[in-house]
């Protein structure tokens, strides 16, 4: 399909900058077979006792980093964990960069460019590995928002906080999964008191989330891949809800992204360690998935062709249209849609 098929205008001051407080106060948009304002709060309402939510609770380093290479001041995200001391990252600049330039970002934390890639990113070797490089990170490292989300150059401290879910448990993130952000204790616990059951994986997602496609035509797109885990545990718990006649309920595209990825053709779930780099447009089978709650995404962004394919472009569109009007909040901060599939 034509990626302009995926486009639409959203006015600038729609954008939040910031997430409610409570969470849990967000609006939510039914999409099924009409379109119904409600809120996050009646999320209970809106599922059945037996139903299981699938959360991913990967954790976000503060994967920005910025620094000085001699006078220079170089701004970099790091966006995938190569093992050791080696990070790929995108830099600020990075065709300036040369093979052996020592970046130090702080005292006694300092990387060097070891590799430049065709993908226009390159390869940090730090000085440091493992707990020295996490007490770097979280010493002078700021939260890895999304470009649409302005902070000034040593970021929020607030955002260490807000751009982490209550699911948040294992490092490896540098963007969130951010239609867990709206969950709360109390959410959780009036989830809980209907009967709504949850199961938890992990999908690391990458920085590459947020690249533009640059591509005419959704086949020539090459997706990012993400490091994911599904344990027996977590497999079990999904597969026993289906069988049961539960709706199992994606928290985001990036737990229906693994879910999908692990699922066999009768739509049963297999523990799964690896990478995926699954990219759903419209004309994809879901297998996995029942209803699929997630934020608003950007115009021509993998992310809302996923959600086209998943109700329906034309259906999307139309949501899209009331929600503007309706003036909900948008993107990584915003508000939250409740999507059925499209029949």
């Amino acid at each position: 399909m034509r990626v302009d098929d995926f486009d639409f205008d959203l006015p600038r001051h729609l954008i939040a900058a910031r997430p409610l407080e409570p969470r849990d106060r967000a609006r939510l948009l039914v999409v099924g077979g009409g379109l119904e304002d409600s809120a996050m709060l009646e999320l209970p309402r809106l599922l059945g006792k037996g139903d299981l939510l699938v959360v991913n609770d990967t954790r976000v380093i503060p994967a920005r980093l910025v620094g000085r290479r001699g006078a220079a001041r170089v701004e970099v995200t790091l966006h995938r964990d190569l093992g050791g001391s080696r990070w790929r990252a995108f830099a600020k600049g990075a065709r300036r960069l040369k093979l052996g330039d020592r970046l130090a970002f702080g005292e006694g934390f300092a990387a060097e460019v070891s590799a430049k890639h065709a993908e226009g990113d390159i390869t940090l070797s730090f000085d440091c590995d493992g707990t020295a490089l996490h007490r770097g990170l979280e010493r002078f490292g700021s939260m890895p928002l999304p470009p649409y989300i302005k902070r000034p150059g040593g970021g929020d401290p607030r955002d260490r906080v807000d751009y982490q879910t209550i699911f948040a448990a294992r490092e490896g993130a540098v963007a969130a999964p951010t239609a867990g952000l709206h969950f709360t204790p109390r959410l959780l616990a009036a989830l809980d008191a209907a009967g709504i059951e949850r199961a938890s994986l992990t999908l690391h997602v990458g920085a590459g989330t947020f690249l533009p496609v640059k591509v005419e035509d959704t086949r020539d797109h090459t997706m990012h891949g993400e490091w994911g885990v599904i344990e027996a545990a977590a497999a079990r718990r999904i597969n026993a809800a289906r069988a049961r006649g539960g709706r199992i309920l994606a928290i985001g595209t990036t737990s229906l992204r693994l879910l999908e990825s692990a699922a066999d053709a009768q739509g049963r779930i297999a523990p799964f360690a690896g990478e995926t780099a699954l990219f759903v447009t419209p004309g994809y089978r879901f297998r996995a998935v029942d209803l699929l709650l997630t934020n608003f995404h950007l115009p021509r962004s993998t992310l809302f062709m996923l959600v086209a394919a998943f109700s329906g472009l034309e259906r999307m569109k139309a949501a899209y249209a009331h929600a503007i009007d309706a003036r909900y909040r948008f993107f990584s901060y915003g508000d939250a849609c409740l999507l059925y599939p499209q029949r």
